[in-house]
Order: C-alpha cells, then sequence, then structure tokens
C-alpha cells in the first residue's frame, strides 16, 4: 500500500505548480491555439516530468533518452530546419532583395537584450542564450540555449515560443507607438512575376556558401535551412519536399517538444531566473519590432519612394504570422492598403537574418 501512494505522498509543491503550468500551457494550445504544435507537447511533457518518481525521465526515462539523442546532439532543431526550409517559399524575397536588410535589421532586440541580461548578472553565454529569444524562431533558440545555457533551456523554450503565438498582441502596440497614421497609410509597390527557377535554385545555395565564409558557427542552422529550400525549389524531389513538410516536420515538433519538457521540472524551473527570463524575453521582442519600424523610418529619410515602416517588424522569424499581422494593421488603417507581399518579403528575410544572427553569437561566445 505504501509503494502504491508512494507517488502521491512524496508531491511537492513545485510538483503541483509545474503540472499546473502543463495543463495552462495545454489549455492556451488548444482553446487559443497558442503554437499549439509545441505548446502542447510540451505541456503534456511537463506533466510527465513532474509526477514524482516519473518514469519519463531520469537515466533509462524515454523523454531523457530522447534529450540526449536530439537536443543534447542538437539533430532535433536541425532537422526542423530541413522542414522549415521545405515550407519557405522565397520568391518575394528575391524579387526585391533589398528587404533583406530588415531582416538584419530587426535583430536589434537580441543585441540589446544580451547587455541588459549580462547587466543583471547573467553570465555572458547564459545572457546570449536569453537574447536569442527575439530571433522569434524556436528552434534557433534551442540550438543556441542547448549550447550555452542548457540549465536555462526550459524557460527559454516556453518564452521562445509563447512569445511567437503573441505576436499579434506584441507587436501592434508597439508599431502605433512609433509610427503616424500618415505612415501606416503608405501604400507600397510589389513587382508580380516569376522568378526564374535557376535563381530559386541557386539562391540556396549561395546563401549556404557566402554565410559559411563569413559566419561558419552558422553553417550548420543556414545550411540545414538552404537544404529544404533547395529540396522544394529543386522541381526533381517533390516527394521528399512534401515529406519535409509534413512527416518529417510534424514528427520531429512532436518530439522537439515532448522532449525539452525533460527540462521543466520543477527543481529548475521554478527560480527567480525564469521570471527574468520571461521578462527579458518580451524586452527582446519589442525592441526587435521597434528596430525594424525604426529602421525603415531611417531609409524613408533618404528615399523618394517611402516605405511603410510597418513592414520594419517583420523582420523577426515568426513566419508567417507576423506578415499577416502587418497586413491586417494595414487594412485596419486603408482597406485598399495591401502590404501582404511586401511584408512576406521582409519576413522570410527575418528567417535567415535570424539564423545568421543565432550563428554570430555562438562564433563570438564559443
Amino acid at each position: 500500500m505504501e509503494t502504491l501512494f508512494s507517488g502521491l505522498l512524496a508531491f511537492g509543491v513545485k510538483q503541483v505548480i509545474m503540472i499546473l503550468v502543463g495543463l495552462v500551457l495545454i489549455w492556451l494550445a488548444i482553446r487559443h491555439k497558442y503554437e499549439p504544435t509545441l505548446l502542447l507537447p510540451i505541456g503534456f511533457g511537463t506533466i510527465l516530468a513532474n509526477i514524482p518518481f516519473s518514469a519519463a525521465i531520469g537515466e533509462h526515462g524515454p523523454l531523457s533518452i530522447l534529450f540526449k539523442a536530439g537536443i543534447d546532439t542538437e539533430l532535433f532543431p536541425l532537422l526542423i530546419f530541413v522542414a522549415i526550409g521545405a515550407m519557405i517559399d522565397f520568391s518575394p524575397l528575391l524579387k526585391n532583395p533589398f528587404m533583406l536588410l530588415f531582416g538584419a535589421a530587426a535583430q536589434f532586440g537580441i543585441f540589446v537584450t544580451i547587455v541588459l541580461a549580462a547587466m543583471m548578472g547573467f553570465p555572458i553565454k547564459e545572457a546570449a542564450s536569453i537574447g536569442i529569444i527575439g530571433a522569434a524562431d524556436g528552434p534557433t533558440s534551442i540550438y543556441v540555449a542547448n549550447r550555452f545555457a542548457p540549465n536555462l533551456l526550459g524557460p527559454i523554450s516556453v518564452a521562445a515560443y509563447s512569445y511567437m503565438a503573441l505576436v499579434p498582441i506584441i507587436q501592434p502596440p508597439v508599431i502605433r507607438l512609433l509610427t503616424t497614421k500618415k505612415e501606416r497609410l503608405i501604400h507600397m509597390d510589389y513587382h508580380s512575376g516569376d522568378v526564374p527557377q535557376v535563381v530559386k535554385i541557386l539562391f540556396p545555395i549561395a546563401i549556404t556558401i557566402i554565410s559559411g565564409i563569413f559566419v561558419p558557427a552558422s553553417l550548420a542552422l543556414i545550411g540545414f535551412l538552404m537544404f529544404g529550400n533547395l529540396i522544394r525549389e529543386s522541381g526533381v524531389l517533390e516527394s521528399l519536399s512534401r515529406t519535409a513538410q509534413n512527416e518529417l516536420g510534424n514528427l520531429i515538433t512532436i518530439l522537439l517538444g515532448i522532449t525539452i519538457a525533460s527540462k521543466m521540472q520543477g527543481e529548475l524551473f521554478l527560480v527567480p531566473q525564469t521570471l527574468l527570463i520571461l521578462a527579458l524575453g518580451l524586452v527582446a521582442f519589442i525592441f526587435d519590432t521597434a528596430g525594424g519600424v525604426l529602421f525603415a523610418k531611417l531609409l524613408n529619410v533618404f528615399r523618394k519612394q517611402k516605405i511603410n515602416p510597418m513592414i520594419g517588424a517583420c523582420g523577426i522569424s515568426a513566419f508567417p504570422m507576423s506578415a499577416r499581422v502587418i497586413h491586417q494593421m494595414g487594412q485596419k488603417e486603408d482597406p485598399f492598403n495591401f502590404l501582404l507581399m511586401p511584408a512576406v518579403s521582409v519576413n522570410v528575410g527575418g528567417q535567415i537574418g535570424s539564423v545568421i544572427a543565432g550563428g554570430i553569437i555562438l562564433a563570438l561566445l564559443t
């Protein structure tokens, strides 16, 4: 009888709180559809990891084994990048390569947050892992955090995916604060027409080579992303492209989410640092949004053909959610203002920019 009820008797306050956290994540995923593909597995895994004497964790626990096989080896985040690359169409960016600059400008919040975290007492590698939340790119955040701050992987992952889901809530107030109505009403031209297939094929190859030469530490991240895109654009691997987008992406996403939860144990998560990480992650998102918008406003000082500053906010990597948010904001200001394609151009550039930013941080601190 004692063995039967040993788990119940061993429950502590932290375990109860973390199980409630897991239930909240599941509720957000199902009820509000906030990043359900990640938050639901993370929420359920959190429950598994916090039941006393759980066979799911520990030396022979399946979550721990999956963590060692998929996260410690960095395999799961890289395979996710193959799937993401296969999903992305870079055509809007290729029609206007200038938009790639916004993908760089919108990483401003990452480096602001690193400085703030370091000033608050976090070691520089932990500060860098927190700052990368601003990339709005879950796999990149996991990749960097696992390399530099595995003890913070749980809160960093939750913050990264939670704030990605909250982009429609976080970005609009920041954008409205930094822009005038006149600026938000600016219309932008979009050049229609197809991009030659040879350009689509050469683009992922060229980005991989250039990034590898200048930022070798980014090569695994950008290389797997561009490999996935090359599968998509080659025209000879349609079945593999569909598999990467669907079966591979779905399977690894499930494994990634539930595996991360092995680091969501109460002893690791319920510490004062967690609240600071969540707050700093929000700061990173806000400054990333502000950086992109202010960069567009700066360019408008010198350009005759003005840019709608709102699209600068799409330089974060929350694809395609951020582009949709900006398009909807433009429609509210003027129903005839169609910003979707310029916003998508910036958004896919942000995907590249966030990965390169992660590589730069790895290069500087490794």
